[in-house]
């Protein structure tokens, strides 16, 4: 309800006969809102609460999926650092039996400063993943509002239970239960709501206004026992309606009809976004499911068959050291290439679980749609 007004008011004050003209009054004022404005209003607002709470679940998708995503950028790291580290450790023992061989006659000097390189290059790497490794602890911290935490062991496999999305089945569920869908649906509802309200604008409020006050003219009356009294104490009372006859919100009424077409015309915007969205997500998530499929069934066995083989050939003298390091380099190089696949899989499946809302740090209810949080670290 509107607030009331309360207030005085002086009539017939005249300085030259203050005390024999003038009358005092305390008023009360309220305007009542008649054809259910009230209502139609609470309704507007209960429309825009349903555009905050969606907002707000948006907000907070969005920042499980960058905990997630950052989970397995760091789990894959993780992995990372340990296969750079025993290609190391194999590249520096490398190192020591080449020169063993190389003291011998068995090895030449160029195979000492190819397997020293191959042994730096090595500590490179390892050096690089550990970094990669420490800066997603970073993103991680800064996501989850903790600067003090610091890096830690990771539990989780990614190699098992690799997920198995539907586009038909993941496009419904975003089509249902999106917050941006949700979002645009009560943008609809707001528009609709707002409409009817305009609508009823038209309708005139009850305009009540009474006060009780004190007069000091001379009471008019016929009754010869009252002459020459003051009026004395008096009251008075007005009800109005503000009648629609020229201005029945013809502007408004328009403006809120454009809006309501204009939600509309955005749920299905949003719809499609979504499905074009959704589309070229799930390939990306396919071609990272393909790729992690063929390396684990394929690619990573033959590389580290190869790299047995040449190894015992070697060690029966029936092959040289150099074929077993590139062999080696081949095999440990597919492994973090497996890695850097598994990872993609798991990011790419929960963007699409998590109705592909990223930027966790971004401003509430700015729906961000791009890159994971950070780019990728797994090289």
């Amino acid at each position: 309800m509107p607030n009331p007004i309360v207030g005085y008011a002086g009539e017939e004050l005249a300085p030259r006969a203050f005390g024999q003209k003038s009358e005092h009054f305390i008023f009360g004022e309220q305007e009542i809102p008649l054809g259910g404005k009230l209502k139609k209003s609470r309704e507007i607002f209960a429309w825009e609460k349903s555009e905050a709470q969606a907002d707000a679940a948006a907000q907070r998708q969005r920042i499980l999926n960058a905990v997630r995503m950052l989970y397995y950028e760091a789990l894959g790291l993780q992995q990372l650092v340990e296969v750079r580290g025993q290609l190391a450790k194999l590249a520096s023992d490398a190192v020591d039996v080449t020169g063993e061989l190389f003291n011998t006659g068995a090895a030449d000097r160029p195979d000492t400063l190819g397997i020293q390189v191959e042994a730096r290059r090595a500590r490179l790497d390892l050096i690089m993943a550990e970094n990669g490794r420490d800066q997603v602890w970073q993103q991680i911290a800064a996501v989850v509002g903790d600067p003090f935490l610091k890096p830690a062991p990771l539990a989780g496999d990614l190699e098992q239970g690799l997920p198995a999305l539907e586009q038909e089945q993941v496009l419904a569920t975003l089509l249902r239960e999106s917050p941006e869908v949700k979002h645009a649906q009560a943008g609809i509802e707001k528009a609709r709501a707002s409409l009817t309200r305009a609508k009823a604008e038209p309708s005139p409020n009850l305009f009540l206004r009474g006060g009780m006050g004190y007069s000091t003219e001379p009471l008019e009356t016929t009754d010869p026992r009252l002459l020459g009294r003051k009026t004395g104490p008096e009251a008075f009372a007005e009800v109005g309606l503000r009648i629609p006859l020229f201005n029945r919100n013809q502007g408004g009424i328009a403006q809120a009809a454009a809006e309501l077409d204009i939600a509309e015309r955005e749920a299905r915007r949003v719809e499609l976004m979504l499905r074009a969205r959704t589309a070229s997500a799930f390939r990306t998530y396919q071609n990272a499911l393909s790729v992690a499929t063929e390396y684990q069934k394929q690619i990573v066995p033959r590389a580290q068959q190869a790299y047995e083989l040449y190894l015992t050939s070697f060690k029966q003298m029936a092959a040289a050291y150099p074929q077993v390091l590139i062999s080696q380099r081949t095999f440990f190089q597919v492994r973090a290439e497996y890695i850097r696949a598994l990872v993609d899989v798991w990011q790419n499946a929960t963007s699409l679980q998590g109705f592909m809302l990223t930027g966790a740090l971004d401003a509430p209810g700015e729906m961000s749609t791009g890159a994971s949080e950070t780019g990728s670290t797994l090289n």
